[in-house]
């Protein structure tokens, strides 16, 4: 058991501390929120036509159409994942209550999560399955569903509730992805918390994982995970609680919790939620001006919103790793793998380093995604010709100088080769 300062956390009473950052915009200069109107018409978020994957496939899933295994529980959730082309390997695994199904969560019966580049399923044995849907333009759909063991199809319902927690400061105003580092007590609920209304892979490794299960850490001396906590008196005091400690692994599809996909989690959930932001921002300021950008302060704004995701694509400012390395999963290695585009000299913007970063060409595999594709084409083209800047040695500056010449090259030509709606003469 260990004594931590209560200078490390913001004191809650069985709740998330209060936030202050809905006062503050998450770029600077005085401006509304109204780009963040999802009933706006150029959102139209509750009404508009649905593009994420989880809908086009919802009507074969409920028709009978897509094989689900009714033999088990864990049959069940194995076959929708591979439904849905989700790897099991990428299985994380939760006990704080920070779930709409918190009553089901608990350090005996751990929240699972899975995941790939625009679907999320959570799953507590014993209830419901939780989908997140990537939308390319107006971010998550949410979807929830029970599990039939008598041979009945589900019937995925669209939650409102989701919304609560999934389009407020901690996703920056989108229907966006949410990871909470918690400290939960003895039972799974929240004591303290930390890293609040920030996600991405910047944040040092010392401040996540708080309520998650971690498996293959061993190298990171310092992180939040497989502990729960006791106030005493204004003090935290906290407790080991090892991975299948309290719960059994063949509940699980894989007896994993891995920090592999834990960062790449991380990474994902980053970017998607400053795109989402980034697209959110333009609609509105091209709708305000009549489908062009005549606003000077709007064009600033997206200037700038711009130069912070072009520094999110280049992994500036990412987290420190391990001096040791982090070995990661093996087999979810396999399966992220399954899924890379790569140059004539086989190079891929999956390849993992995972010796002092986590990949091995610095720029974000998720440029290829629907969700970043869909961007409103004038705000995309600038955005490429600021990476094409940054990823230039005479003009990237400071800001990209850990970036060696021979990395910034090879980033280059990955992206000649394998994104065909960069700008002509890119």
């Amino acid at each position: 058991m260990s004594l931590v300062s209560p200078r490390r956390f913001l004191r809650v009473s069985g709740l998330i501390a209060i936030s202050f950052a809905a006062l503050l915009s998450p770029l600077s200069g005085a401006e509304d929120v109204d780009w963040a109107d999802l009933e706006a018409p150029e959102h139209d978020y509750w009404n508009r036509p649905l593009r994420d994957r989880f809908t086009a496939l919802k009507d074969d899933l409920e028709n009978g159409r897509l094989p689900l295994d009714y033999s088990s529980e864990k049959a069940y959730v194995v076959s929708v994942l591979e439904a849905l082309d989700i790897p099991v390997t990428s299985q994380m695994l939760l006990f704080s209550t920070t779930s709409l199904q918190l009553r089901l969560i608990s350090p005996r019966n751990p929240r699972a999560l899975y995941f790939n580049e625009d679907l999320y399923v959570g799953w507590v044995p014993g209830g419901k399955i939780e989908i997140v849907s990537m939308d390319p333009e107006i971010g998550g759909i949410f979807y929830i569903f029970d599990i039939q063991l008598d041979g009945r199809p589900p019937v995925a319902e669209r939650s409102k509730r989701c919304m609560n927690c999934h389009a407020d400061d901690d996703t920056r105003q989108v229907p966006g992805i949410v990871i909470r580092s918690v400290v939960p007590g003895p039972t799974g609920g929240t004591l303290d918390s930390f890293r609040r209304e920030d996600t991405g892979h910047h944040i040092p490794l010392a401040d996540r994982f708080g309520g998650w299960h971690l498996t293959g850490a061993e190298n990171v001396k310092k992180h939040w995970g497989n502990l729960t906590g006791r106030l005493s008196e204004g003090e935290m005091f906290t407790t080991p609680l090892n991975p299948g400690e309290r719960f059994d692994w063949n509940t699980y599809p894989v007896q994993t919790s891995d920090i592999l996909p834990q960062l790449v989690h991380e990474h994902q959930a980053g970017f998607a939620n400053r795109i989402l932001e980034a697209g959110y921002r333009a609609r509105h300021y091209l709708h305000e001006g009549g489908g062009r950008l005549s606003n000077r302060v709007h064009i600033d704004l997206l200037k700038e919103q711009a130069d912070q995701v072009v520094k999110y694509l280049l992994f500036a400012d990412e987290a420190e790793f391990p001096r040791e390395g982090i070995p990661g999963d093996a087999a979810y290695a396999a399966d992220f793998a399954k899924k890379r585009i790569a140059d004539s000299q086989g190079r891929s913007l999956r390849d993992f380093n995972l010796e002092d970063r986590i990949f091995e060409y610095r720029c974000s595999y998720m440029i290829y995604s629907d969700v970043f594709q869909a961007l409103p084409e004038v705000f995309k083209n600038h955005i490429y010709r600021r990476l094409g800047e940054a990823l230039d040695p005479r003009t990237g500056g400071a800001d990209f100088a850990y970036l060696s010449n021979a990395e910034r090259t090879a980033i280059r030509e990955i992206l000649r080769e394998t994104l065909p709606d960069l700008p002509e003469g890119w």
